[in-house]
C-alpha cells in the first residue's frame, strides 16, 4: 500500500500543488519535520525526484534560515539549527553546502552543491526556528487542512473558542497554513475537545489578515469557554503526495 504523506506546501508551490494546477515548477515542496517540530519549526526537508530528503547543515546560517521560513509563511527566522536538533531524517540527503543571501523565494534559488551530492550523514540535518506563530489543526478525523485550530503561545499549545466564529475566520487559518480557501467553521468542538489552555475568544477577522492573532480577540486567554466549544476548519486545498 502506497505511503502518504501530508505536505505543509511552499508559498511559491501553491498553484501547482495545493489547487491542482499544472503550472512549471518554479521550487521545491519544502516542510518541517522531526521531533518537537511545528508548522514554524523543524527539520528542514525538501520534495525532489519523488522522495522527501533533508539538508546538511555544513554552513548553515540565518540567512539560509530566512529562506525557509520565508518560502512557508512564517515570519522571519529565529535561529538557524544544526547537528540534527530536531532529530535525524532518514532516507535521501539532498542538499549541502546551501549559501543563500537571505533574499531568495526558494531554498532550491540559493548556492548549493547538485540535488543529492554531500559529504554528510544525517547527524548533521539542518533545521529552523521562525518567529511565525505556530498554528495547527488537530482531532479526531483531522487532515493536515481540517481539523480543530490549536495555536502555540507561551511555551503550550492551545484552543480557540468557536464564540463568534465564521468563514471570515477559517479563511485566515487556512490561508495561514497553504491550504486554499475556507470551506466551513464548525463549531462545538466537531473535531473533538482540546485539553488546556484555550487561548482565543471572541476572534473577529474581517478574512484579509495573514494570522489569526492579527484579528481581533479576547486577549491570550481570556475566555468564558469550555473545550465543548473549540473551533475548527475545513479547507479545500489539502494534498498528498504518494511514493
Amino acid at each position: 500500500m502506497a505511503l502518504q504523506q501530508f505536505v505543509c506546501c511552499s508559498s511559491v508551490m501553491i498553484i501547482l500543488l495545493c489547487n491542482d494546477g499544472h503550472a512549471q515548477m518554479s521550487g521545491v515542496p519544502i516542510l518541517l519535520a522531526g521531533s518537537g517540530s511545528t508548522r514554524c519549526s523543524g527539520r528542514v526537508e525538501v520534495y525532489h525526484n519523488n522522495i522527501w530528503g533533508t539538508v546538511c547543515d555544513d554552513g548553515w546560517g540565518l540567512n539560509d534560515a530566512q529562506v525557509v521560513c520565508r518560502q512557508l509563511n512564517c515570519g522571519s527566522a529565529l535561529q538557524a539549527l544544526q547537528m540534527a536538533y530536531f532529530g535525524q531524517g532518514t532516507g535521501q540527503i539532498w542538499l549541502d553546502d546551501v549559501v543563500c543571501s537571505g533574499s531568495e523565494s526558494s531554498l532550491t534559488e540559493c548556492q548549493h552543491r547538485a540535488f543529492g551530492s554531500h559529504n554528510c550523514v544525517h547527524g548533521e540535518d539542518a533545521g529552523v526556528i521562525c518567529s511565525g506563530v505556530p498554528i495547527r489543526l488537530a482531532g479526531s478525523g483531522s487532515t493536515r487542512c481540517s481539523g480543530r485550530v490549536e495555536i502555540y503561545h507561551n511555551n503550550s499549545w492551545g484552543t480557540v473558542c468557536d464564540d463568534g466564529w465564521d468563514l471570515n475566520d477559517a479563511e485566515v487559518v487556512c490561508r495561514e497554513l497553504n491550504c486554499g480557501p475556507a470551506l466551513e467553521a464548525p463549531q462545538f468542538a466537531y473535531f473533538g475537545a482540546g485539553t488546556g489552555q484555550i487561548w482565543l475568544d471572541n476572534v473577529t477577522c474581517s478574512g484579509n489578515e495573514s494570522s489569526l492573532t492579527e484579528c481581533k480577540h479576547s486577549g491570550w486567554g481570556t475566555n468564558n469557554c469550555g473545550h465543548n466549544q473549540d473551533a475548527g476548519v475545513i479547507c479545500s486545498g489539502e494534498k498528498t503526495f504518494r511514493y
